[in-house]
Order: C-alpha cells, then sequence, then structure tokens
C-alpha cells in the first residue's frame, strides 16, 4: 500500500484496547477498502495530522 501520510501520525489512528491493536477509524464503504488495499490512493484523503498537545489542552 503506497499512502504518503503515515498513520501513526493521523488522528483517525487509535489503539483498540478490545482487539490490542491499532485501527483507523475511519468508516470507509467498500469501494474505499478496495481501493485502499489496492494502493489506488497516492494519499489517505482521510489524513488529519494528530496534534497530542491540542487534545491535552482541550482536557484541562
Amino acid at each position: 500500500m503506497s499512502v504518503k501520510s503515515n498513520c501513526d501520525y493521523c488522528v483517525n489512528y487509535s489503539y483498540n484496547d478490545e482487539y490490542e491493536c491499532y485501527e483507523c477509524l475511519v468508516n470507509l464503504d467498500e469501494d474505499e477498502v478496495y481501493q485502499f488495499i489496492q494502493g489506488q490512493y497516492k494519499s489517505c484523503p482521510y489524513f488529519r495530522m494528530g496534534d497530542e498537545y491540542k487534545i491535552v489542552q482541550k482536557q484541562n
């Protein structure tokens, strides 16, 4: 899969305690999943840079 954006830094990439793994929180339809698996995306259209500092500021 050739995705320019790094999932590790995406706000939509979260750890699932139940399955003990990371997963994308974006609800993709069948066509999007197929395109993603086939590597047809040059970059993920749902990538949003996560900012841990902003998240912590909101919690205070």
